[in-house]
């Protein structure tokens, strides 16, 4: 199968969010819990703001032929002294269940560091979902040169 990635652009919105949903509902079918509220209207909305100010980087992975939407990945940019000056942080990769296993996964994340080497950023950083559910998410990222940093993500509602 042929793929390209492209940045998504106000004209991909739907799409974006269409595959974001699609990652969030796996997610929340897996833990079997209503982890995220999710507004298919209000992301699009949210992701066109995002791309207008710059600070959302979202790319698609599509088949040539036919083409269809494969998967995406969302970056964002991020600031630290510990991590040595501006770095990115995956906030969404998902590739749909039928297309994994063939590479997609991995386009993706080349698209990433490519992107991120040209902003210069010194890293890439990003979170699994809740494990032990989500091992071979882990295992996934291992195999493509992340390595385990320690603690858990946490949040709190502003």
């Amino acid at each position: 199968m042929k793929i390209e990635i492209h940045p998504a652009g106000q004209n991909d919105l739907d799409r974006v969010a269409e595959l974001v949903e699609e990652l969030l509902g796996e997610i929340m079918d897996a833990l079997g819990t209503q982890e995220f509220h999710f507004n298919r209207g209000e992301a699009k909305a949210r992701a066109g703001d995002f791309l207008r100010r710059g600070v959302y980087f979202p790319f698609i992975a599509w088949s040539i032929e036919p083409r269809q939407a494969l998967g995406l990945i969302c970056l964002y940019e991020s600031h630290a002294l510990y991590a040595e000056g501006d770095f990115g942080t995956i906030a969404e990769l998902y590739v749909r269940p039928a297309f994994r296993s063939q590479g997609v996964g991995a386009l993706l994340l080349e698209q990433a560091r490519a992107f991120g080497g040209a902003k210069a950023w010194t890293r890439l950083e990003v979170t699994t979902p809740p494990l032990p559910l989500f091992d071979k998410t882990l295992a996934f990222y291992e195999r493509h040169g992340f390595a385990i940093t320690g603690g858990r993500k946490l949040k709190t509602i502003l």
